[in-house]
């Protein structure tokens, strides 16, 4: 299968963005937090309240724009291909690295002290129910995975709907992405109450619509390079502003905030990040490019176990840029994040020249 050279870009572009988040977050962690954000949240200073507030507002859309990338390669299935079929192929690649990972969290951080041996075997009993106590980025595995069961189910509507039966889920998704902020002004809705929390809603909301927007840009939308390219900015732009100052008007400095509250507007699936993935989006599919540089190529293979491995190597660059060099937050926020990505990089690219690296870093 020929790659398609914008994806490779995009991919890069979303896992550094993941590492711009957790980065982000080592600077509104309440004390007592591991190398991401807590329940509560503690900022210092306005310096980190209006880094932060860039820098992870802007980062947001990483998971979103993975998933586009997953549902642009993947959706629909072929007509030949059966469900199971697809579920082999997809989850014999991503489950085995998965589980290592789980195990790897699990235990080795025993080695430098950062949980003692109780927090270890409570977190291997539980491998089969959630993610370890140190390995919080692993929630988007769930949602991965979900889809991926969803993703033949919902196959054979994606082939034959219209692009005006897909824009209507695409809007009634778009309604939903806006109920966090609705629930602040006017409480339950649309059928929710304490023993319903299933809304209206409910089957437009999620990820999945992520799912259906990235198989109408590929099918349906037939904007030239130039339009791509306005409506693209104008969207990145409006919705990383929103983004941005949903957090910094509520992140007041010295003062510990509800880390769901402060983070309303960072919500995967918020109309704001929708904007903002959407016009990230159609920039990337502006490239042209018939190949990438190897280099482009590599990272974009290798993005997979850059991305399960990058705490190991996060909590370092905490201690080296903000701790021990002491840089000001809007330099320490960038090179914490640029410099795992680099070191995660380069130990997947080792751990892919040994053999099996499929099962360990999910390496084709």
């Amino acid at each position: 299968m020929k790659r398609i050279v914008f994806l490779d870009y995009l991919r890069i572009f979303a896992c550094l963005l993941v590492m711009v988040v957790h980065a982000s977050e080592n600077f509104y962690g309440a004390p007592g937090s591991t190398d991401m954000a807590g329940p509560q949240s503690l900022l210092q200073n306005e310096a980190d309240r209006l880094w932060v507030s860039v820098y992870d507002g802007f980062s947001r859309m990483s998971v979103p724009l993975f998933i586009i990338v997953s549902a642009y390669l993947l959706v629909p299935i072929k007509e030949s291909q059966t469900s199971w079929q697809f579920y082999r192929r997809r989850f014999a690649h991503i489950l085995p690295p998965f589980i290592l990972f789980m195990i790897l969290y699990s235990t080795l951080p025993m080695l430098w002290g950062q949980i003692d041996g109780a927090t270890s075997a409570k977190d291997l009993s539980r491998i089969l129910l959630n993610f370890p106590t140190l390995a919080g980025h692993l929630w988007f595995m769930y949602p991965l995975i979900s889809l991926y069961l969803f993703i033949p189910i919902i196959s054979p509507w994606l082939r034959r709907a219209t692009a005006k039966e897909e824009r209507f889920f695409i809007l009634l998704f778009a309604i939903s992405t806006c109920m966090p902020f609705l629930h602040r002004w006017f409480g339950e809705l649309w059928g929710e109450c304490f023993w319903n929390e299933f809304h209206m809603l409910w089957y437009f909301s999620g990820y999945l619509g992520y799912l259906v927007l990235a198989h109408y840009i590929r099918k349906h939308l037939t904007w030239n390079r130039k339009k791509r390219l306005w409506v693209g900015t104008v969207m990145l732009v409006a919705g990383a502003a929103v983004t941005m100052w949903s957090f910094y008007t509520q992140a007041v400095p010295g003062v510990i905030h509800s880390t769901p509250v402060i983070e309303i507007g960072w919500a995967m699936c918020t109309i704001n990040c929708v904007v903002t993935t959407a016009g990230t989006f159609l920039l990337f599919t502006c490239i042209k490019a018939e190949t990438a540089p190897k280099l482009i190529t590599d990272m974009s293979k290798l993005s997979y176990g850059v991305y399960l491995m990058h705490i190991f190597w996060l909590g370092l660059w905490v201690s080296v840029y903000k701790d021990s060099l002491a840089l000001p937050t809007a330099a320490a926020i960038p090179a914490i994040a640029l410099t795992t990505f680099v070191s995660c990089f380069i130990t997947a690219k080792v751990i892919a020249l040994l053999p099996g690296s499929k099962w360990t870093i999910g390496y084709k």
